[in-house]
């Protein structure tokens, strides 16, 4: 807590909204956004890569919230005051930082694919910001930020040492279930945690929106891998960004229009994010494949 009260001590108007914009590329739609352009439009492979490791990075990051359910920071010294614009946004357990993770999934990955060093440099600089962020705006301390990164760039190198296996079809299954159960495995242990009362529900909450995301991506991938394996090749630079801007519209339609409905069990929330996922990974790309062939 001693560094977060001598960030706070630096504090300014000017500085917090830096930080609070700094701390957006942490959004779950940040990563989706880009996921959806590399996807639908540039690189496939890339995109992939980062799915692979923003999923498995999300779920371990849950799983340790919800098994050290450490409070966030005004909690634990009441006398401790985070930037209000940023207290909306930081929901759940303080350890790890999801906006940590969730930075450090897209961001390290493309370090590793870009090929100069100031975009490598750029890219780290963008994950260790987040986290800085996170700590300037009182959200999250030292540990959260520091585990978040070690945790999701360490699954990172993971995933880039697996991708030969992922590229193989003799592979695609294996991966498939294993992912498949791991998903299995983690709601059931957040629902136990849940059912013994160690959570409460918007906790648990988090872990099936997290799941379902996961189930989405593993179901999309193996479809689209086994029976679509669409191309970007042969685009053009306004097809690709007219691909891009039908695919986000119809994406944020897919979104809203399930939230708007009065559900609340557990797993409509799951099913909300699979669904999602889905359609980015397998249902867009198989609309816009057809779609094509007929023309």
């Amino acid at each position: 807590m001693s560094f977060l009260w001598a960030l706070s001590e630096l504090r300014t108007p000017f500085f917090d909204q830096v930080f609070q914009f700094i701390t957006y590329l942490g959004q779950e739609f940040i990563p989706i956004i880009v996921i959806c352009a590399l996807y639908w439009c540039y690189n496939k492979k890339l995109a992939t890569t980062i799915g692979f490791t923003y999923v498995t990075s999300g779920l371990t990051i849950q799983g340790l919230k919800i098994a050290f359910r450490i409070p966030r920071p005004w909690v634990l010294d009441p006398e401790f005051q985070p930037v209000e614009s940023a207290v909306a946004a930081a929901t759940g357990y303080s350890f790890p930082s999801g906006h940590t993770q969730s930075a450090t999934s897209l961001f390290a990955p493309l370090a590793f694919f870009f090929k100069k060093w100031w975009q490598k440099l750029l890219c780290t600089a963008a994950f260790l910001l987040v986290g800085l962020s996170r700590m300037y705006l009182g959200v999250h301390t030292p540990l959260d930020v520091c585990t978040a990164i070690l945790l999701t760039f360490l699954l990172t190198l993971v995933i880039q040492k697996c991708q030969k296996y992922i590229e193989q079809p003799q592979y695609t299954k294996r991966i498939t279930c294993l992912f498949l159960i791991i998903n299995i495995l983690f709601c059931v242990y957040a629902y136990t945690m849940y059912d013994k009362g160690f959570i409460e529900l918007p906790y648990v909450q988090d872990c099936y929106k997290m799941a379902g995301a996961a189930f989405g991506f593993t179901i999309g991938w193996f479809l689209e891998y086994t029976t679509l394996r669409f191309t970007q090749e042969g685009l053009t630079g306004k097809e690709k960004l007219l691909r891009l801007m039908i695919g986000l519209v119809l994406t944020i339609i897919i979104y809203i229009i399930p939230k708007l409905m009065p559900f609340e069990f557990l797993l409509w929330k799951m099913l909300r994010y699979a669904l999602v996922i889905f359609w980015i990974v397998y249902g867009y790309p198989y609309f816009f494949t057809h779609y094509r062939k007929q023309l």
